[in-house]
């Protein structure tokens, strides 16, 4: 028998009993939708971390200090002095082709006061070359020179976040005077807007300035939080990491067997280790929501077994004018696929529909990748023939003489 009228057989097997099909067809329907908005979900949110980190500068590499122990009390590396500008001339000196940007970094937070406004922020101090290693832009005025960072100025440029608390009228902020922890500064500049990252950070919340101002006249020290670095390419991240390493370590005058004080991180490491994570969140998710799929499955079989039962009679009547048991057997094989297939259709319909909606409602980052439907339409494939096969072949081995005789 020609696949033309087996199709046309099943579909009005399953016309027969539309309601007990559609819900048939319902745990394939929520198996595929949950798959498919899972997965554009975790791609979404992975795609979306990847363009934030790479927005800070994909080749950016950053020096900071070492964790360690001393006792029984685990400092953090934010509490450990061991950078200082001696190491930035240690890496300068390596007039490496890897290298195209260096910068320290050192911060302090305190209150930002412009006349009767003030606003809780922190003061990043800086090289003119970390607004290239960062990706940051002035959106207005001028940035700081070589020359201010010598005479330690007190100049600075200022976040969107910073300048609408400090001038909600709606005031050119550019050549006034603004406090922080009572030391004047005055405004040449100010950062295009960034907006949120994805770990919730307000990128706009912040003052930069030279980096001498900082250490001079606020935090009084002359050690360093941090060295942002950029290399020439991603390509050449790996070189210029190995460089800097060898620069800090030369500079600290550490011996061949001791450990570093100090840890190199490469902005290409950072996506990587969170693209990993947010991979296996995806996974997990989806495995979860492919239960239903399993669900769906079991139920095709169970029906398919009921079908199989009120349709004996049918069958061998079937069998007794010249079908043959593959004919029997690909008749309700196609049955079981035909409701998977369509249950999966639908599925993915509503899966795609979820999607969008929740990115509307939720503002979350969706990626509806065509590849999870083609997955989604083989898996369906593969449930109806798994599942409907066992009862496919049952009905093909009904002895035709005992199906007649059965009531």
């Amino acid at each position: 028998m020609s696949i033309l009228n087996l199709l046309r057989i099943a579909f009005r097997a399953l016309k027969r009993n539309k309601l007990r099909a559609f819900l048939t067809m319902l745990g394939i329907i929520i198996g595929v939708a949950a798959v498919i908005a899972m997965m554009a979900i975790g791609q979404g949110s992975k795609q979306s971390i990847q363009a934030s980190l790479s927005s800070m500068g994909s080749n950016m590499i950053t020096v900071m200090p070492q964790s360690n122990t001393q006792g029984s009390v685990r400092l953090a590396g934010s509490s450990i002095q061991t950078l200082k500008l001696e190491d930035i001339d240690a890496i300068k000196r390596l007039h490496s082709d890897n290298i195209n940007g260096l910068s320290p970094v050192v911060s302090s937070s305190g209150q930002a006061i412009k006349a009767g406004n003030n606003w809780p922020t922190s003061i990043t101090g800086v090289s003119p070359d970390y607004l290239n290693i960062r990706q940051l832009k002035l959106l207005d005025g001028i940035l700081f020179s070589d020359n201010d960072v010598r005479k330690s100025a007190k100049v600075c440029l200022l976040g969107k976040t910073v300048i609408d608390n400090l001038f909600p009228d709606g005031s050119n902020p550019i050549g006034q005077i603004i406090r922080f922890k009572s030391i004047p500064f005055q405004v040449i500049g100010t950062l295009v807007p960034k907006g949120q990252s994805n770990f919730g950070q307000d990128q706009d919340d912040i003052i930069i300035a030279p980096y001498t101002t900082v250490q001079n006249r606020i935090t009084a020290t002359n050690y360093l939080q941090s060295i942002y670095a950029s290399a020439v390419s991603e390509a050449a991240s790996d070189a210029a990491t190995q460089e800097i390493t060898n620069a800090v370590r030369e500079s600290h005058k550490l011996l061949p067997n001791q450990d570093n004080d100090f840890q190199v991180r490469t902005q290409a490491e950072l996506i990587s280790t969170i693209s990993s994570t947010s991979s296996m969140l995806t996974v997990l998710l989806t495995a979860i929501a492919g239960i239903s799929l399993l669900i769906g499955g079991i139920g095709i079989m169970n029906i398919m077994y009921v079908s199989v039962t009120e349709r004996t009679r049918e069958i061998g009547l079937r069998m007794s004018i010249g079908a043959r048991g593959k004919d029997i057997l690909m008749q309700f094989l196609i049955e079981a696929v035909l409701i998977s297939i369509t249950g999966g259709v639908m599925g993915v319909l509503l899966g795609v529909t979820s999607a969008y909606l929740i990115s509307y409602f939720l503002s979350w980052p969706i990626l509806i990748s065509q590849s999870s439907i083609v997955i989604s339409f083989v898996v369906c494939g593969i449930t109806g023939i798994f599942f409907g096969y066992y009862p496919a072949q049952k009905a093909s081995r009904l002895d035709p003489i005992e199906a007649l005789r059965y009531e």
